[in-house]
């Protein structure tokens, strides 16, 4: 807004001109000599126009950049407060014990494959004997770090047969052995589901082994087990490999990075998957 040669009123120094002007300062001369005043914030306090068309509308330039400053400020705050949770992210990373195998697998009845990719979260199940008998099961190995991976077979089919459906990382904050009501929520961002068709070339029994019996493709019994965490990030880098959706592929790829990062898993040097159908 043009202000020079308009005149203004100060609550010191009286009637003056303003005769310079730039984005943050206004240069007024007064019977005494020049001064020089911050813009606008100056006209908020001990300055003001004599012409009062002219000064509402500098009020509304005013009232505007207000909102501009409080705006930047609280982008600002969220920034710092990002920045501040992120570091907490990585001291809790650096902090963190990895167990080899903190992942879990379970498997979902037809009811679940109905449900889970909309809720995101899945059953733990209960335990099935003992004095815990029909309380959720405890998953203690879970941590931030933890994938749940989803699997299913038809029950006509093989335990060879069981496919990956999808799989997502556990929320920032869940642990394991806390677990009350039996239930696991997925991460906000890195979750994924496959497409029948992706799933349909997805064996879970290509990345899973028995260590101590590693031709034996048996589940038995148990709503889950746990998985190890080189056998998730193999998984996701076959399903960035298979993939022909650049959408999912780029997805997949944030997840195994950060996948890899909350695991200490060098994401250059993951071998070859090597399960019991391998």
């Amino acid at each position: 807004m043009n202000l020079i040669n308009k005149e203004i009123t100060h609550k010191v120094f009286g009637n003056g001109n303003i005769v310079e002007q730039n984005d943050s300062v206004i240069t007024v001369h007064f019977n005494d000599g020049i001064k020089k005043f911050v813009y606008p914030d100056a006209f908020e306090t001990f300055i003001s126009l004599n012409d009062q068309d002219t000064a509402k509308n500098l009020q509304k330039i005013i009232a505007e950049k207000e909102i501009e400053k409080q705006a930047l400020e609280k982008k600002l705050k969220e920034e710092i407060e990002q920045q501040v949770l992120e570091q907490q992210r990585r001291d809790k990373i650096k902090n963190l014990k990895i167990h080899e195998s903190s992942q879990i697998v379970l498997w979902l009845d037809e009811e679940e494959q109905q449900v889970v990719f909309n809720d995101w979260q899945v059953s733990s199940g209960k335990v099935q004997n003992g004095a815990n008998q029909g309380q959720p099961n405890k998953v203690a190995r879970l941590r931030p770090n933890s994938a749940c991976l989803l699997t299913a077979r038809d029950s006509d089919q093989p335990e060879t047969e069981r496919r990956i459906l999808g799989l997502y990382m556990v929320t920032e904050s869940f642990v394991g052995d806390e677990l009350n009501d039996g239930m696991i929520p997925a991460h906000a961002e890195f979750r994924i589901k496959l497409s029948e068709q992706e799933a349909a070339t997805m064996y879970f029994w290509n990345y899973y082994v028995n260590k101590n019996f590693p031709h034996r493709m048996t589940w038995n019994s148990g709503k889950f087990r746990y998985f190890d965490n080189v056998w998730t990030a193999q998984i996701l880098k076959d399903i960035i490999a298979s993939s022909s959706d650049k959408e999912n592929i780029e997805q997949a790829e944030r997840f195994l990075e950060y996948f890899c990062e909350m695991n200490q898993l060098d994401i250059n040097n993951i071998p070859d998957k090597n399960g019991a159908l391998v």
